[in-house]
């Protein structure tokens, strides 16, 4: 259910508002228990990744390293890689 919650520090460039949102689904929804809430509480679900999303922002926001940016296609690369060797499937 969390597939969708991947390190989003310190990258180049940074992480999006789509990235930080679909994070923040993700968390609401493992902690929820729920990927589609009811429509009951549909109103809690969407202020909760609201939140969590703006909360996340401020943290990326705030954070500090020494480390150099990690590059995007570079860390797809090496995901990839690793998943066909888990796999067993090329990439």
């Amino acid at each position: 259910m969390c597939r969708n919650i991947r390190q989003l520090h310190n990258f180049d460039p940074p992480a999006t508002d789509d990235e930080v949102h679909a994070a923040a689904l993700q968390f609401v929804r493992k902690v929820s228990g729920s990927t589609k809430p009811s429509a009951a509480n549909q109103q809690a679900f969407d202020e909760a990744v609201d939140e969590v999303a703006h909360v996340v922002r401020h943290l990326l926001e705030h954070l500090v390293t020494n480390a150099p940016p990690k590059d995007r296609e570079v860390e797809a690369a090496k995901a990839r890689a690793r998943s066909a060797e888990r796999y067993g499937r090329a990439g």
